[in-house]
């Protein structure tokens, strides 16, 4: 699989007793199913997500491994323990499984465990893991509450659907798995044929998301990936790791290429409509009829400029992966810390309900064994991220200068403009004289109004182009977060490196993430400026 990519996990749940008349009409249709989501995705590698239990996991799994899909199984208990569960032909079956999975693990809690738990809880567990970390929920399935014990299909695709558990650490909120439902029948007694394909839940709202991921995974490889490492290099080998650096290195590339668009094309629409505005006074005071042209060329480029940032989402993109590539930064340090706790269980609702793609995208590139090594991230985290903020405040503050002194050459040029214009009516234009003059008024007049309404065009513009910016706000966060940091260097320095102040640390950088986001979505690229 393309570890560059974000892969489309596709969850299984099922009836553990198939009819065997139905078992190669159900093989046929989860494989069209897994081939429809190949071809309406193919930029996505795909991954099945299977606890390899008899019937619907088991049947699920031959097939995704017949068509070359990467097979990774989240168990409810430690493999040894759980092969109790099986006997004869399906024990056997579940090892040769285990033998061609990509990873095996066993799932954490997230529930709170009752004092002698069992096996049933563990099962459970295994359900709301398998639920909340796919895109897709293949359920094979009656239709039916059914009795099973531990956790039934039907409670896993409530669990999928509407996230209808009771988690410790928080309430994921949002929703955005789909349900694919294959009729699977019991006894004898059917109302359907079997493999009979129902979708359930919101179809919009998964596709949106699917078709970020697409795009994501679409571009990722096109752009050089960073230089710059996120973690140490001579890191002992973490498969989990290695996805997340990866992935965090594509979407930070591709940001900031994005931003390299954007802000290109804010600075052309700033030239563009400066060159309107003063092509424009030329023609209506110069009596440069001409110019009339110009004046439509350049209104003509800034529509194609604005329709090009349309087109490209050159804004979005420059947003979206940034976000991307911060949360996985707060995931990676998480793990590579030791704690065994996933960053998308911290992001504020906001980012729930605006990226949903990315918070799916953070569980899906988190499946896999608890973090085995514990490192101090004091320097490649907390102090790393100190100079960065002090840095980037220190650029921005430089960059608000530049365009104070700008804004301020502008207004002194525009007052020595209008002294020299109110002499010229007070001597020559008959406010208080009319002394002979070289040229008629009437061409002094035209002249300061042509300097003074581009440099006040001018001014508007480019001062418009630094607010697009947002320095003051990112001033302002950049010295709120360099802050944050030194009160956490000094809070580890008397602690330790505590999982409590791990979990703060990564809290507040999705929050501020968040935070920076949601005010630079406002500053699309439009002919406003």
């Amino acid at each position: 699989m393309q570890t560059e990519r974000i892969p489309l996990v596709v969850g299984v749940t099922g009836h553990r007793a198939i009819r065997p008349e139905d078992e190669p009409i159900l093989s046929q249709a989860v494989e069209t199913e897994l081939k429809k989501l190949r071809e309406r995705f193919p930029h996505t590698p795909l991954v099945l997500l299977s606890s390899l239990a008899e019937g619907a996991d088991q049947l699920c799994a031959r097939v995704a491994l017949k068509l070359g899909i990467p097979l990774w199984a989240p168990l409810p208990l430690p493999s040894e323990d759980y092969e109790t569960d099986f006997s004869g032909q399906v024990l056997d079956d579940f090892r040769a499984l285990c033998a061609q999975a990509e990873q095996i693990f066993p799932v954490p809690a997230a529930e709170a465990a009752p004092a002698k738990p069992s096996r049933d809880f563990f099962y459970r567990q295994a359900c709301i893991y398998i639920a909340t970390h796919c895109h897709v929920l293949m359920a094979l399935w009656d239709g039916h509450e059914g009795t099973a014990t531990g956790c039934g299909t039907a409670e896993t695709v409530s669990f999928a659907l509407h996230r209808s558990f009771h988690p410790v650490l928080s309430a994921p909120l949002f929703s955005s798995t789909a349900v694919i439902h294959l009729f699977t029948p019991r006894g004898e007694a059917v109302t359907e044929a079997a493999g009979t394909v129902t979708r359930l839940g919101d179809d919009e709202t998964w596709r949106t998301l699917m078709d970020r991921t697409e795009e994501f995974n679409a571009l990722a490889g096109k752009a050089a990936p960073t230089p710059y490492p996120l973690l140490p290099e001579d890191r002992e080998r973490d498969m989990l790791l290695d996805r997340m650096e990866t992935v965090y290195q594509q979407a930070d590339a591709l940001s900031l290429q994005y931003a390299k668009v954007y802000r290109r094309v804010l600075i052309l629409l700033a030239v563009v409509s400066t060159l309107i505005t003063a092509s424009f006074l030329l023609y209506d005071e110069a009596n440069l009829h001409w110019l009339i042209l110009v004046c439509g060329l350049a209104l003509l480029i800034a529509w194609l400029l604005q329709r090009y940032a349309g087109r490209s989402s050159c804004h979005r993109r420059y947003l979206e992966y940034r976000v991307l590539a911060e949360s996985l930064r707060a995931q990676a340090f998480l793990r590579y810390a030791g704690v065994n706790r996933e960053a998308v269980t911290l992001l504020p609702w906001s980012q729930q309900e605006e990226t949903p793609w990315i918070a799916m995208a953070m569980a899906v590139l988190g499946i896999g064994e608890g973090p085995r090594q514990t490192h101090d991230v004091r320097a490649c985290w907390a102090e790393d991220q100190l100079h960065y903020h002090k840095a980037a405040q220190k650029k921005a503050k430089a960059k608000l200068r530049g365009s104070g002194r700008v804004v301020g050459v502008a207004l002194t040029v525009s007052i020595a403009l209008y002294l020299a214009a109110l002499v010229f009516e007070l001597l020559f234009g008959g406010l208080l004289f009319r002394f002979p003059a070289i040229l008629e008024a009437e061409s002094y007049r035209t002249l300061l109004k042509l300097v003074l309404g581009s440099i006040s065009a001018a001014t508007l513009f480019i001062s418009n182009y630094y607010g697009k910016l947002s320095l003051s706000r990112g001033i302002e966060d950049h010295e709120k977060m360099a802050a944050f940091y030194e009160r956490i260097l000094e809070r580890m320095a008397l602690c330790g490196q505590v999982e409590s102040l791990l979990v703060l640390l990564a809290r507040e950088e999705l929050i501020e993430n968040g935070n920076w986001c949601s005010y630079q979505r406002d500053n699309v690229p439009d002919f406003s400026l």
